[in-house]
């Protein structure tokens, strides 16, 4: 590099000398450098820091988003006819009686004929009945004014296209009841059979709906609790979410024929699945007992309801025969009538565990009866579903037991003896925690009200709200199907 040379000769030396000496350049240089360096960083620092804070507001704004899209479910309400809802309660109201029951509980309010006045007239007190009325109190939280409910997950929609749901207000239930109260002989049939004829008239409203063509109806919602309900369109309505309280009532049984290659005693099923469909509790028929009103109890197990019953239920009868004689085991054979109802207030209100074996179906009302009676539920089943489960862990209130060990002689009764207080205390806790979960009556006329925030109606539409994504998806696949494929035919052994 040339040196600056200064004019200056008036050096002692004699020598010329520059303007900067090769220590004040190197001097110099490492200045330099250090600015450099400090310069890069900071504004490396500064843009990391503008950075983080983009990737911040980004992460609120997702996560705002997401929580704000997660806090409630839009729920469109087909537009069916009254006379498919509550005109069939009015229509059971005009009734003198159900003929299945010995007497009548809701002859009461039949002699007062206020309920054919009612515009929301109240659902059957008939256990029949009553222990099938999910329908009745979702429907009930959807008619209710928007501005009382501000504490529900589901939020009213008036325009399918912007709903997440589409919920169909058929009373499948109630229907499907009173054509067993009146005419029972066809209920299988077409023929005669006014249930079918409702039945129909849904399914040809609905599959005639733009909202049911755009999805295939896999974005329709049903409520099914009771396991016959709809029986006759089963097939039609398999793409939907279904409400039920078990499959049981969707498998058939298969006889190996020879017509069928598989050899599998039991036909999976196509319509129901716990990845679309949403298992709901039954409506509990017996008051709830809170843990302060609690008492000592001393029966060990106590179990009421018929002994002999179909299918799953042949399991109950060996465990009848094995327990009745067993000292601390009541074993009571009953009807679901007003004096049924009292022994099992007692029964449950006095013992430490109820015993819950299959009976047409995998579950049935007396498990939710147990829960709210505070007493530890033993459910003995090697395959059951269970309402709201990722929601609720039954295994901290409830004793589960496999059939084989069920079914050996003693084994039940020492088991449960081998249950400390502590254990048993902890466990009629943490059951009084989730007793609100698995209520379904809001406590207003009709159904028409607010509801409890941590009730059976809100998680139920949590539950649906889980299966969005995957309903989402399976519409999405199916429209991308060309016109020509043929859909596979299932076996159907008989």
């Amino acid at each position: 590099m040339p040196m600056i040379m200064n004019n200056n000769n008036n050096n002692n030396n004699g020598t010329s000398t520059s303007l900067f000496s090769v220590p004040t350049l190197f001097l110099l240089f490492i200045l330099l450098s250090i600015l450099s360096f400090s310069f890069f960083f900071s504004f490396s620092s500064s843009t990391s820091h503008l950075s983080s804070f983009s990737l911040q507001s980004s992460s609120s704004s997702s996560s705002s988003s997401s929580s704000s899209s997660s806090s409630s479910i839009n729920v469109y309400v087909a537009d069916l006819p009254r006379s498919l809802n509550y005109d069939l309660l009015h229509r059971y109201w005009s009734l003198n009686s159900d003929s299945r029951l010995p007497t009548d509980p809701d002859s009461e309010i039949r002699s007062t004929h206020i309920s054919k006045t009612l515009d929301f007239p109240p659902y059957p007190e008939s256990p029949l009945i009553k222990q099938y009325s999910a329908e009745y109190w979702i429907m009930g939280d959807l008619m209710t004014p928007p501005d009382l409910r501000t504490g529900s997950f589901s939020k009213r929609v008036f325009d399918a296209r912007d709903a997440d749901v589409v919920f169909v207000p058929f009373f499948a239930t109630l229907s499907a009841e009173l054509q067993l109260g009146m005419a029972k002989g066809v209920f299988r049939k077409k023929v005669g059979n006014d249930d079918y004829l409702r039945q129909r008239e849904v399914m040809d409203f609905v599959k005639n709906t733009q909202a049911w063509k755009r999805s295939g109806g896999r974005d329709h919602v049903f409520v099914l609790t009771d396991p016959v309900a709809m029986w006759h369109v089963k097939d039609e309505i398999a793409p939907a979410v279904l409400l039920v309280v078990d499959f049981g009532g969707w498998y058939r049984q298969d006889s190996k024929s020879s017509n069928c290659s598989s050899s599998e005693m039991m036909i999976q099923h196509t319509q129901v699945s716990v990845l679309k469909d949403v298992i709901v509790p039954y409506t509990h028929l017996l008051p709830r007992l809170r843990l302060s009103e609690n008492q000592e109890r001393h029966t060990l197990l106590y179990f009421k309801g018929a002994k002999h019953r179909h299918r799953g239920g042949l399991v109950r009868e060996k465990l009848w025969d094995l327990l009745i004689n067993e000292p601390g085991v009541v074993m009571e054979e009953g009807f679901p009538n007003a004096t049924g109802r009292e022994q099992s207030i007692r029964g449950m209100g006095t013992s430490e565990f109820c015993l819950h074996p299959a009976g047409d179906t995998p579950t049935s009302c007396r498990l939710f009866d147990a829960i709210q009676s505070l007493c530890i539920p033993v459910i003995v089943s090697d395959d059951i579903e269970l309402p709201f489960e990722g929601m609720v862990d039954y295994s901290e209130f409830s004793v589960f037991v496999a059939v084989g060990d069920a079914l050996k002689p003693s084994w039940l009764v020492n088991h449960l003896k081998s249950f400390s207080k502590a254990q048993i205390d902890k466990f009629r806790q943490n059951m009084a925690r989730v007793q609100p979960i698995f209520v379904y009556d809001n406590g207003h006329p009709g159904g028409i009200g607010p509801i409890p925030l941590d009730g059976a109606v809100n998680h139920i539409w949590k539950k649906v709200h889980q299966k969005l994504p995957m309903i989402k998806e399976a519409i999405i696949r199916e429209k991308r199907k060309p016109s020509g494929v043929l859909v596979p035919r299932r076996c159907h052994c008989t």
